[in-house]
């Protein structure tokens, strides 16, 4: 009955993870270029077990990230860009490495730096963007940047592989074994819109309910092998 209890427990803490993964998912519905997290589960083999043991103690293996693109909105911003598909603009992260992100708000500052949400916009060779002092900046859809008629600079753009890390809400980053292959000559963006979450508020609720009955399902298992394992001490005490 003691196995029961710690496969219970097992399968608690992974809705756990997923009911947590749900809920971030659902309060960033809302968030320009967020992407939602699909927790991935595995059964495992008590140690020492062979293939015929009856027990398989569930857990939460890995978290990848839904690259899919979210609805888009139209805002005729020129400064407002969504990426290609598949594609990732470069921006700077307060520790001074890269992070990538679909969300297009960019917006220009005092020293004449091209922002998005405060972090400056990389160009392909890793540079921030910085504007000349006046004119009026615009995207084109090749991903250059012009003020006026001078082009002042190029977005970075780069499709991301393998493993990442969330490092901002809607900011993606190569963790060990991933990697941010630069674009190339598949460059392009649509200006004057903005990519919203790919969450699907309908959808997510209705995980969160199947998540949390899942996890109130295993709660009642411990408490009745807790039970079972209180009478059986009982029954000892009595012989």
């Amino acid at each position: 009955m003691a196995d029961g209890i710690y496969v219970s427990m097992c399968g608690a803490v992974a809705r756990t993870e997923q009911l947590d993964a749900i809920a971030d998912n659902l309060a960033n519905a809302s968030t320009p270029g967020f992407k939602a997290t699909r927790p991935a589960f595995e059964a495992f083999l008590p140690e020492g077990a062979g293939p015929a043991s009856d027990k398989q103690y569930p857990a939460v293996v890995a978290a990848g990230f839904d690259l899919r693109p979210g609805p888009t909105q139209r805002t005729d911003n020129p400064l407002d860009v969504v990426p290609g598909d598949g594609l990732f603009l470069t921006v700077m992260t307060q520790a001074g490495t890269p992070a990538y992100t679909r969300d297009g708000r960019m917006t220009v500052d005092a020293d004449r730096r091209l922002l998005l949400d405060g972090r400056p916009v990389l160009s392909p060779d890793g540079q921030p963007i910085t504007l000349p002092p006046t004119g009026t900046p615009r995207v084109n859809g090749d991903g250059t940047v012009w003020v006026d008629d001078q082009q002042a600079g190029e977005l970075g753009l780069a499709r991301l592989q393998g493993p990442l890390d969330r490092v901002g809400p809607a900011l993606l980053a190569p963790a060990p074994g991933g990697r941010a292959v630069p674009a190339g000559d598949e460059r392009s963006v649509r200006v004057g819109e903005i990519e919203l979450g790919n969450v699907p508020a309908v959808e997510s609720v209705v995980q969160l309910i199947s998540a949390q009955r899942s996890y109130d399902a295993s709660m009642q298992a411990i408490q009745t092998y807790n039970q079972m394992n209180q009478r059986a001490v009982e029954v000892v005490r009595l012989k």
